[in-house]
């Protein structure tokens, strides 16, 4: 009997447990930049070395891409594109595509330094960009033409389409597809290459946009690497209605016979509205997709996990069962749950991409026994959102002493939360007081209470806002659920990102078992 224990001992040794990784939860809008809106520039790297100094491995952003009416990144035009209005125009004038006196010749407004003002940030954007295609079309660089033709080359199933779709957009001043004129409403493979004849140099200037976008984040992304940070991406589950996405790939969606959608996305009655939220967008039609082999899934996720290392997917829920609203409904009441593909989708993923994919399940709102196990008999982590556990006296889901399960991110709240400083300040005394009795704190900084909690966790993954980092009230709060104004708008600047701030949270990470100790830190 010793002996077999002598065999087994070693092994218990040397098996590893996973590591305890920590990081920040902010999207490229919010850096600093002299340009209206964070974009991938100095102000980037700047994030990725405070990011490193504080022992922070992680890095969580929203989707990444073009965003249409209402600036959210979760309603854009393409599910595969990237944002343009994030491109650096600094890292255009290192490439020899602007000069400093583009830049000043564009009208550059007088901004807001922690607020995006998207209209007149898209507007001289635009402009820029434009010059910068101009400079692109007459350079001598043979390096750079290379590169971008090997871009349009290797994206091009599905670059094609977006840049056809955007082109036509323009031409039919913004309208949405379903008004467009008819034969490109609908159009077949002959009318699509007239319009690619007739759009050549529109549909060229979006391919470049998107070869710029594509050049500067992989720069961003190798950059992270090097200092040790892995990115979280984040993908919803829907796509919009007016997207190259639906418009290029009908077939694939729950529409009518002139492409409006029969039933639309949303949620039932849950903490963020007692009407539900009703989304809007088409919903998939999954035998469709599973006589395709789920192959645009495939595409998608391939894509996405190209651009980061990790991929939230927004409401995973609705993979098991997703609520199907009526489309002449006005609220999201009316609704019924439909089953949705659940294993089969991820499985052919898994086929096509190898197993133990890097993704990560947002299961929060009306979590089931079933949807629990779609998520658990995949591995995927689930999320733990801290204001929700204090904020109910009764739940115990969401509070550090009851976790159960360390496969799982704990967040102290999400870009659908208020500010941790914002969302205690309009709380009950009852739960103010548990709070503090439970941080054994006054709660004048309870975000960083809160951070603490989740670092103290059992959870592998620790994510916070960096408005939690930094104290900032509700007047920082990225999106406010049902509320069509004045969201994804948050930015900070670079005096932000002090020192202090940067210790508080090493000392914060080591003391949790999140980042290496040196030896001198076995005195803390």
């Amino acid at each position: 009997m010793n002996t077999t224990l002598a065999h087994t001992e070693p092994e218990l040794i040397k098996k590893e447990e996973p590591e305890r990784l920590s990081g920040i939860l902010v999207h490229p809008t919010s850096f600093p930049s002299p340009y209206g809106i964070g974009d991938l520039g100095p102000g980037a790297y700047e994030f990725i070395d405070f990011l490193h100094a504080s022992g922070q491995r992680l890095w969580q952003v929203l989707p990444l891409g073009p965003t249409g009416f209402g600036d959210s990144p979760y309603q854009g035009f393409s599910a595969f594109a990237g944002q343009p209005l994030i491109i650096s125009p600094d890292k255009l004038v290192k490439l020899k595509l602007l000069t400093e006196q583009d830049i000043q010749d564009s009208e550059m407004p007088a901004w807001d330094p922690r607020k995006v003002d998207y209209g007149p940030a898209i507007q001289y954007k635009t402009r820029l960009l434009k010059k910068a295609w101009t400079a692109f079309s007459h350079t001598p660089d043979k390096t750079l033409l290379e590169e971008f033709e090997l871009f349009c080359e290797e994206e091009r199933y599905w670059l094609d389409d977006y840049a056809l779709f955007m082109a036509c957009k323009d031409r039919h001043e913004g309208r949405r597809w379903l008004d467009w004129a008819p034969d490109i409403l609908d159009p077949t493979a002959e009318t699509k290459k007239a319009y690619r004849a007739k759009l050549s140099s529109e549909i060229n200037y979006y391919c470049f946009v998107q070869f710029i976008f594509q050049k500067q984040w992989i720069e961003l992304r190798d950059y992270a690497h090097e200092h040790d940070v892995q990115i979280i991406g984040d993908i919803p589950i829907f796509v919009s209605l007016d997207s190259a996405d639906v418009w290029a790939n009908k077939k694939q969606f729950q529409l009518d016979t002139k492409g409006y959608p029969l039933c639309v996305a949303g949620v039932p009655p849950d903490y963020f509205s007692a009407t539900g939220q009703l989304w809007g967008n088409p919903l998939y039609d999954w035998a469709y997709h599973k006589k395709t082999g789920y192959q645009w899934w495939i595409d998608r996720i391939r894509r996405q996990l190209t651009l980061t290392d990790y991929l939230r997917i927004d409401h995973f829920r609705g993979f098991e069962a997703y609520w199907s609203v009526p489309a002449d409904e006005e609220t999201a009441i009316n609704g019924k749950w439909v089953k949705g593909p659940c294993e089969d989708l991820f499985h052919a993923i898994e086929k096509a991409l190898g197993e133990n994919l890097p993704i990560f399940a947002e299961d929060l709102g009306i979590i089931t026994p079933e949807v629990e196990h779609l998520r658990d008999s995949l591995g995927f982590p689930g999320m733990k959102v801290l204001q929700f556990g204090f904020g109910d006296l009764n739940d115990k889901n969401y509070v550090p002493h009851f976790y159960t399960n360390p496969n799982c991110i704990c967040y102290t709240g999400t870009h659908d939360n208020d500010t941790t400083m914002g969302w205690y300040k309009e709380q009950p005394e009852v739960i103010r007081d548990r709070i503090r009795r439970y941080g054994n704190t006054d709660g004048n900084q309870v975000s960083l209470d809160f951070i603490r909690f989740a670092m103290g966790s059992i959870a592998r993954y620790a994510i916070f806002p960096i408005q939690d980092l930094f104290l900032m009230g509700s007047e920082a709060r990225m999106n406010t659920p049902g509320v069509a104004a004045a969201n994804w708008a948050f930015r900070y600047t670079k005096e932000d990102l002090s020192a202090d701030r940067s210790q508080w949270l090493l000392r914060t990470t080591k003391l949790f078992g999140r980042c290496a100790l040196d030896e001198e830190d076995y005195t803390l």
